[in-house]
């Protein structure tokens, strides 16, 4: 009688192979023993297969648990809205903060208005960190400009914590996805996909629509970088395209009010 197959062997192997290094990079311990993505408060960044910063994020609820909605179980809104591309990300960047690791357990017994103040000292460091992991990502992208439709909300820039990058694609993978004509359909789909939710929603967020352009200049860049290739010229330049004039600040939100992807803190007794 066939049996049914267990369910991890069901994906295709570049998607199984993905999984594994994400797991490896999840697991791997810092020289404490401790699982950078154990941390529950942190930020992280993802990165294309040109290394190209496309993500940053934040999360007080656990970096593995936010991590794995984004790029396993497709349960977060970047993915949701067609707004992260997982095929696209090729590397992940980890900073915990592991000051507040016991933050809950610290909270116990205290009054309300301690709670309060010891929870927004928290979450005013985790906005910071996120912030100068934006601004580290504005401006290592050649772009300047990255696909987050919220921009985190402004904070004094600092010097990032100790954090860990590492590959989420074998060399196989690099080879078949990495290839310019797959990416640039894969780029082409997924602006189709983020443009057909802007026009059924209709209702959307600017961010959205921001993300939409940023998306159209990468596949632009792409496709221009392709064409230069195959006539045997140099590369063009990144700066060709003005993606200032085309969207605006990357740095702040028109209104200064962006909250980004931030946990709601409970304050109630």
């Amino acid at each position: 009688m066939p049996q049914r197959p267990p369910k991890n062997k069901l994906p295709a192997d570049s998607v199984r192979d993905f999984r594994s290094l994400l797991n490896l990079a999840l697991d791997e311990t810092d020289d404490e023993g401790r699982a950078w993505s154990s941390a529950k408060w942190g930020c992280y960044a993802f990165y294309d297969y040109d290394g190209e910063p496309i993500y940053v994020g934040q999360t007080n609820e656990s970096l593995r648990v936010r991590v794995k909605r984004h790029l396993t179980n497709q349960r977060t809104d970047a993915v949701a809205m067609r707004i992260l591309d997982v095929f696209e990300v090729a590397e992940i960047e980890m900073w915990p903060l592991w000051e507040f690791q016991q933050l809950d357990e610290q909270l116990r017994g205290k009054d309300l208005a301690t709670r309060k103040l010891m929870k927004q000292v928290a979450q005013d460091r985790l906005n910071a960190v996120e912030h100068s992991a934006y601004l580290q990502a504005i401006d290592d992208s050649r772009f300047k400009a990255i696909l987050n439709e919220k921009i985190p909300p402004r904070s004094p820039r600092i010097e990032l914590p100790p954090s860990i990058r590492r590959p989420l694609i074998n060399k196989q993978t690099r080879e078949e996805r990495g290839h310019p004509d797959v990416r640039i359909a894969r780029r082409a789909e997924t602006i189709s996909r983020l443009a057909a939710v802007a026009h059924e929603r209709g209702e959307v967020s600017d961010g959205l629509r921001r993300v939409l352009v940023i998306q159209a200049v990468r596949l632009t860049y792409l496709s221009a970088e392709r064409l230069a290739y195959v006539q045997g010229r140099e590369k063009p330049s990144p700066a060709a395209i003005n993606v200032h004039e085309l969207v605006g600040s990357s740095l702040t939100e028109p209104s200064d009010a962006a909250v980004g992807e931030t946990e709601e803190l409970d304050f109630e007794e």
